[in-house]
């Protein structure tokens, strides 16, 4: 009688156990997105505190070291840059009041950043470490500039041969093209109501993901992205209903984008991330709802989850997590997501 009461006790003892462990157990993290591109949210990466402060949050790159590089209009600290574990590695940059756009290019082994100031309407090259190697100022030359605050710089890209593309997206939406050594070869766009021009070219990247490589240049006000020809002929128009989407991002096959907000100007926190196939289909929103296709036909999307105000831009490092960029969202450090 007695082993029977010690093994019955010891069978509840345990099961309370058990049950204790479940009712403390810390809740499973949410997991955001859609269609195998699905991600944990970490709130707290990168936070450094009132010694490294931010503003606005507006873009981030990899390196070849593999550090995260995060531009920021706080000109405490223009550049701050991480490991991947959101460890401070350094920081740098005073001098960039309005820094926009942050591209990175190699050369002959070393990296190369791009930055585009849309305060003093000037895009910059520097090392990694932030020398100043090249300044572009307003394209006077082009003959549609007549004054320097027309031209309100947001993003670059660059070719292979070091000729390097930079969209003016706050300003004239023209599009130029110049060579290695900053001249002038050749612009596009513009605004206007033709399919060619542009309305708040807010990014561009050279996209080689098919035979030839183009330019995926985005139409915010239009709620695309549009792809052109190097030389600057339209090719293709990727609708995207229900996004005011920023600069395409690609990593291997597929295109990431912050998109900012709703199409409605009074929509404020209203964003999300999406994310394409190479066939220009949208397979996951994080932090929006499914993403619907009738007839082939992609419906309006919209935010389904508030994780964030205003993303701006998403960087994918090498093992496909991606870090989030936050503009006017109460001076926020970004948003790491990892893939699951």
């Amino acid at each position: 009688m007695k082993r029977r009461k010690f093994i019955k006790g010891s069978l509840v003892t345990g099961a309370s156990l058990l049950i204790m462990k479940d009712l403390f157990a810390r809740p499973e993290e949410p997991v955001y997105g859609h269609n195998g591109m699905r991600y944990r949210m970490d709130t707290k990466w990168g936070v450094l505190g009132d010694k490294y402060p931010v503003n606005d949050c507006h873009e981030m790159v990899q390196d070849s070291k593999g550090n995260i590089i995060l531009l920021t209009n706080e000109t405490k600290n223009n550049l701050l840059v991480y490991d991947t574990s959101g460890k401070l590695v350094t920081s740098w940059g005073h001098e960039y009041p309005g820094a926009h756009g942050l591209t990175i290019h190699k050369e002959n082994g070393e990296d190369f950043l791009f930055i585009t100031d849309t305060v003093k309407h000037q895009v910059y090259k520097t090392t990694i470490d932030g020398k100043l190697l090249l300044t572009i100022d307003y394209p006077a030359e082009t003959g549609v500039y007549a004054k320097k605050e027309a031209f309100v710089p947001t993003e670059t890209t660059v070719l292979a041969n070091g000729d390097f593309y930079i969209a003016d997206g706050y300003g004239s939406q023209y599009i130029m093209q110049y060579g290695a050594d900053g001249k002038l070869k050749h612009f596009f766009g513009g605004k206007g109501d033709g399919p060619e021009h542009l309305d708040n070219a807010h990014g561009i990247v050279v996209d080689t993901r098919l035979r030839k490589p183009t330019l995926l240049i985005t139409d915010r006000t239009r709620n695309c992205f549009k792809r052109f020809s190097l030389d600057g002929k339209l090719l293709e128009v990727i609708s995207l209903p229900g996004a005011c989407v920023c600069r395409p991002v690609i990593h291997g096959d597929h295109l990431y984008a912050a998109v900012l907000r709703s199409p409605d100007l009074n929509a404020v926190g209203t964003g999300f991330v999406t994310i394409l196939d190479k066939h220009n289909k949208v397979v996951s929103n994080i932090g929006g709802a499914k993403p619907e296709y009738n007839n082939g036909q992609l419906q309006a999307m919209a935010q389904a989850e508030k994780i964030f105000v205003h993303p701006h831009d998403v960087c994918v490092d090498s093992d496909e997590n991606l870090y989030v960029a936050q503009w006017a969202s109460g001076k926020v450090y970004p948003y790491k997501f990892t893939r699951v």
